[in-house]
């Protein structure tokens, strides 16, 4: 079934517009991923795609079976297991007939699917839930397995249409796996917002989402990137050409500001000599000044539309070129032991974590990724190297450096401070009120913005801030500790934290199960945890 999205807008309750109008087909079997910043309404688009929410105009045309998957999990938690799989009342109807029940009802309830227990239970399975009880209600779970839950409604129902909202959020590698090969072997019509790269390669149309409206390209991300490169390259191209023009007549009219002025010296010399007489020298002056005050104009006309064409094109190239944060290096020489663990372990409950002792060493310029399914103690190590726990065997000798955990909720920022008041808080480097607005407009923090409450910042804004507060410092720490860090931001966000951390020199200990963002990182080591 394909999916037709005609002229549809949306409105805030205060009717604010969000966006719109925008129209859209995607074909039947078609695989498309939508992209955009934080911000732009993706995923309440998708929303009225899947129907759980209604545009203010124009309609989605879909009647087939569709299967939403939510980002935000939170606003289920009330429901059971089998309330989010759309199975509680065929299961409650076989449970009632089971029992003897002769209420025809119950039939009509159930139509004929007398394995709807077999095929909940199945799919449970198959995203490694069978632990799970059918009554259990959501709020009981961690955030990966409510995404399985979601996840498994799939299997039950195979539904036509497919709507994704960040469906890797929470996934560990394996469960990312079985996501990617969902998305591969599936003939639904999909639709899906994602920040995970490999995943976004895998499918065949990307749609950018913008305040303007939705952008349509013929491929996968990296075929989107590749264009979106050309694009800034095209704009810098027209960017050079326009400074050019500009600058050619400016020196034109410097030239015709000159000239005029000799005139006038030569005008005012004939007058004082007698050499003309008063009315003619007059009327030739009169004359000139009127000449030269039509073709100044016309350059000041030019100019001024170079100036706009140049301010338009310079905002064009910040929307589509990657931001780099600059948040300095260290003064630890490279290769410093940081960290030497030997047989490490904890326990909990007198059980060890670790299926094996840990033994490791940390140096200074190292780029470690930290990896391990969900439960293998990944926080628990974090906790350890950072002096917060004390191991329960073995030894950890901690030499002295600094450090900074940027966790995937940047923690560090203050919800309740300003934007303004977020980086002075951090400004040890003592630069002037002046040089710390510059800093936030680079980072594309305009004016307007610097007034708001941190709490009220999107993720990827947050991340921004993070990396502006971090660049503020008077020295960089000597170990960046990045805790899913990749996680709610946008395509772009992403790109950015990617470049601004390739800048930096010192130390960094990575978890994250985004492949494509690990692979940006240029990791050379590796820690894998397993429980015992």
């Amino acid at each position: 079934m394909s999916i037709r999205i005609n002229t549809i807008i949306y409105e805030h309750p205060d009717k604010s517009s969000l966006f719109g109008p925008l129209s859209l087909s995607i074909a039947n079997g078609e695989k498309t991923a939508l992209i955009g910043n934080n911000g732009v309404g993706k995923s309440t688009l998708l929303k009225i795609v899947a129907g759980n929410l209604l545009p203010s105009a124009g309609e989605v045309q879909t009647n087939e079976i569709s299967w939403f998957v939510p980002q935000h999990l939170g606003e289920y938690d009330s429901l059971t297991i089998a309330e989010v799989l759309k199975a509680d009342k065929k299961l409650r109807a076989i449970e009632l007939i089971t029992e003897g029940s002769s209420d025809l009802s119950l039939y009509d309830e159930l139509e004929d699917d007398w394995e709807i227990e077999t095929k909940v239970r199945t799919a449970l399975n198959e995203w490694g839930l069978k632990h799970l009880g059918f009554e259990q209600r959501l709020n009981e779970l961690s955030g990966g397995e409510k995404t399985k839950v979601f996840l498994a409604g799939i299997s039950i129902w195979q539904p036509a249409v497919i709507v994704l909202d960040e469906p890797t959020n929470h996934l560990d590698a394996s469960g990312r796996s079985a996501v990617y090969k969902l998305i591969e072997s599936s003939p639904a019509t999909i639709l899906m917002v994602s920040h995970d790269r490999t995943l976004l390669n895998s499918i065949t149309k990307t749609i950018e989402m913008t305040r303007v409206g939705l952008e349509v390209f013929g491929g996968n991300y990296e075929f989107y990137r590749l264009q979106k490169e050309n694009k800034v390259t095209a704009l810098q191209s027209q960017l050079d050409e326009r400074a050019k023009t500009l600058k050619q007549t400016q020196q034109k009219a410097r030239e015709l500001t000159e000239q005029r002025q000799r005139k006038e010296s030569r005008g005012r010399s004939l007058g004082q000599s007698n050499s003309l007489p008063r009315i003619i020298s007059g009327g030739l002056k009169s004359k000139a000044e009127q000449s030269t005050a039509k073709l100044m104009d016309t350059h000041q006309e030019k100019n001024a539309g170079l100036i706009s064409d140049i301010q338009e094109l310079r905002s064009q190239i910040q929307q589509n070129q990657v931001l780099r944060i600059d948040i300095g290096s260290p003064a630890l020489h490279e290769g410093k032991l940081l960290i030497d663990a030997e047989a490490l372990n904890y326990s909990y409950n007198d059980i060890h974590l670790w299926e094996l002792p840990l033994s490791f060493q940390i140096r200074s310029g190292e780029r470690i990724q930290l990896s391990g399914d969900n439960g293998t103690g990944k926080s628990t190590l974090i906790g350890l190297i950072t002096g917060k726990m004390l191991p329960s065997s073995g030894s950890l000798i901690l030499q002295e450096f600094n450090f900074l955990h940027l966790d995937q909720d940047y923690s560090m920022i203050r919800p309740a401070r300003s934007v303004y008041e977020q980086l002075s808080g951090y400004n040890a480097r003592n630069l002037e009120e002046h040089e710390l607005k510059s800093l936030l407009i680079y980072s594309q923090f305009p004016k307007e913005s610097w007034d708001r409450k941190c709490g009220n910042l999107s993720g990827g804004e947050k991340m921004k801030l993070a990396l502006c507060c971090l660049s503020v410092l008077d020295q960089a720490p000597d170990m960046l500790i990045l805790d899913e860090p990749s996680n709610n931001l946008d395509i772009q966000s992403l790109e950015t934290l990617t470049a601004s951390l390739n800048i930096y020199k010192g130390t960094m200990l990575v978890v994250s199960h985004d492949k494509a963002f690990i692979d940006g990182m240029k990791i050379n080591k590796h820690i894998h945890l397993k429980r015992s």
